[in-house]
C-alpha cells in the first residue's frame, strides 16, 4: 500500500531544513508531528528528598538536553552557585553544544564522548578520581550503572525529571500510513491511550533496539527499522520504504 500520511511521535524538529521537512518534500507526503511522551520536571524538593547534595559532587554526566536543562534548573531552584571547577562529561557533541546554553564553554572542563555511553566511558576512565552526578529521567538506561560499576568510579545517579505518557485521545479517530517511534515509552503511549489498537494496514516504524522489542512484545509487526550499516537514520529508512511502497 502507497504511504500518503506520516506520524512522528515526537516534538517537530526546529530547524528549518530538518532530513524530514526533505523527505515531506521529495516524496510528496503528509508528516505530522505528535509527542506521545512528555517530559515533567522534578522540584527542588523532590530532588532533595533523593539525599542529592550537589555541593558533594566534581563531575556530572550529561546524557542529554534534557538532563542539561534540568540540572540547571534545580542548581537555579536550589540557589546553588554552579563551581567553575566543575567537569562536565557529555554523552555527544550535541549534548556539549547545547551545554553552552548555560555556560561559557572555553572557560569550563567540558569531555565529550562519541556516540554511545561506552565511547564516553574512556574519558570517565581517566577521571577515576571524581565524584560524579547522572542528573536524569526516572529510567536510566541500565548500561550506564553497569559500566560505571565496572570503572569504580563513585557516582549517584539523582531524578531530576521524569518521562510521562501524553494524552492522545485527540488522536481517536485519526489514521496514518506509518507510525514512526524511538522509544519504548512511546510504543507504551500507544498502547495504553489505545488499548484496542489493531494495526491492520497501518505501517509501524522503529528505532533502537529496545524500541524493536517493546513493539514486538506489543504484538506489532515492525515494517521499517533503523539504524543499520546502510541505514544510519529513520528519515533515510523512510526515505527507501516510500520509494518502494509508493511505485506499486
Amino acid at each position: 500500500m502507497k504511504v500518503k500520511t506520516i506520524l512522528i511521535s515526537q516534538p517537530k524538529p526546529t530547524i528549518e531544513n530538518s532530513p524530514y521537512s526533505q523527505l515531506k518534500s521529495k516524496r510528496k507526503v503528509k508528516i505530522d508531528f505528535i509527542p506521545f511522551i512528555h517530559v515533567e520536571g522534578l522540584g527542588a524538593r523532590e530532588v532533595r528528598h533523593q539525599k542529592i547534595d550537589l555541593g558533594k559532587f566534581s563531575a556530572i554526566i550529561l546524557t542529554s538536553r534534557n538532563a542539561v536543562d534540568h540540572f540547571f534548573r534545580v542548581a537555579e531552584e536550589m540557589r546553588f552557585p554552579i563551581p567553575n571547577a566543575l567537569k562536565y562529561f557529555c554523552l555527544s557533541e550535541a549534548v556539549a553544544f547545547y551545554l553552552q546554553k548555560y555556560v561559557v564553554y572555553r572557560k569550563r572542563k567540558i569531555y565529550v564522548g562519541g556516540r554511545t555511553f561506552e565511547d564516553l566511558s574512556v574519558q570517565i576512565a581517566k577521571y577515576n578520581e571524581e565524584s560524579y552526578l547522572i542528573p536524569s529521567s526516572d529510567v536510566l538506561s541500565p548500561a550506564i550503572p553497569e559500566k560505571l560499576n565496572e570503572l569504580g568510579v563513585k557516582w549517584v545517579q539523582g531524578t531530576f525529571y521524569r518521562t510521562v505518557l501524553s494524552d492522545l485521545s485527540s488522536l481517536k479517530n485519526v489514521f496514518y500510513d506509518v507510525l514512526v517511534f524511538f522509544s519504548p515509552s512511546g510504543i507504551e503511549s500507544l498502547i495504553s491511550n489505545f488499548p484496542d489498537f489493531k494495526q491492520n494496514d497501518t505501517r509501524i516504524a522503529v528505532y533502537g533496539k529496545t524500541t524493536v522489542k517493546a513493539a514486538e512484545k506489543a504484538g506489532l509487526r515492525i515494517d521499517i527499522s533503523a539504524p543499520s550499516p546502510k541505514v544510519p537514520s529513520m528519515s533515510k529508512a523512510l526515505d527507501i520504504y516510500i520509494e518502494k511502497a509508493n511505485k506499486k
